[in-house]
C-alpha cells in the first residue's frame, strides 16, 4: 500500500484537523525516516495510520478492548485518548491485512511509548509528538533535539508527557514510564 491510498482510507474516519495532523505526522515521520536510516514507506504508512481510530466514539473502543483477547485490559483504567492506538493497529491489521509488525506497533505504542521501541515505533512516537501544527511548552526544545539524537529527543517527549500529566494529577500508563526508564538508562551508559 502507498501512502496516498493510506490517506485515502483514513480520511472519512478523521475530523478535518485530525487529517491535517495526520498529513503533517506523515511528512515529519519521513524526514525523520530520511534523517535516522529507517524504511521511508513504512514510516509513512504507519503515521497515515496513526490515528486511524482516533476520532471512534469512546465505546466503540472500550467494546473492542473488552472483547479482544489481544488488547490489554488495564488500557480501561486509563484516559481513553491512549485507546485509539492499540485499537487502531488492531483494526488496520484486520480491515486492510497489513501484517508488518513494525508498522502495526508503531501504531499500538504512538501515544504511550514502551521499553525496547524501534526505530520505527520511535519515529512515529516523535513526528506525532512534533508535527509543525502542534503548540505546548517544550515543543521546540523536542524539535531541535529530534535533529541531534532520536533517542535523546523521545526521551525528553516522554519526560514532558509524564511531567504534564503529573501537574493535571492524571494517571499515567505503565509503557510510558518504561519507555522513559529504558531510554534514560541507554543514554546513561
Amino acid at each position: 500500500m502507498d501512502v496516498k491510498k493510506a490517506l485515502q482510507i483514513v480520511k472519512p474516519y478523521l475530523k478535518p484537523d485530525r487529517f491535517e495532523h495526520t498529513k503533517r505526522v506523515v511528512v515529519t515521520a519521513v524526514k525523520l525516516s530520511e534523517w535516522y536510516g529507517e524504511d521511508v514507506n513504512k514510516a509513512e504508512i504507519a503515521a497515515a495510520f496513526h490515528d486511524y481510530a482516533k476520532n471512534r466514539p469512546k465505546e466503540y473502543l472500550k467494546r473492542w478492548i473488552t472483547k479482544e483477547k489481544t488488547l490489554p485490559k488495564d488500557l480501561l483504567y486509563f484516559h481513553h485518548e491512549l485507546w485509539h492506538g492499540p485499537v487502531g493497529a488492531l483494526l488496520v491489521e484486520r480491515e486492510f491485512g497489513i501484517a508488518d509488525s513494525d508498522i502495526l506497533n508503531a501504531i499500538r505504542y504512538h501515544t504511550t511509548g514502551r521499553i525496547s521501541m524501534t526505530k520505527l515505533e520511535k519515529i512515529v512516537f516523535l513526528a506525532d509528538y512534533i508535527e509543525p501544527g502542534r503548540k505546548f511548552p517544550g515543543v521546540d526544545m523536542a524539535r531541535s533535539l529530534a535533529r541531534e539524537d532520536l533517542d535523546q529527543a523521545c526521551q525528553f517527549a516522554l519526560k514532558n508527557t509524564i511531567q504534564f500529566l503529573m501537574e493535571k494529577q492524571q494517571p499515567i500508563y505503565p509503557d510510558t514510564f518504561f519507555a522513559y526508564n529504558d531510554l534514560t538508562s541507554k543514554l546513561n551508559r
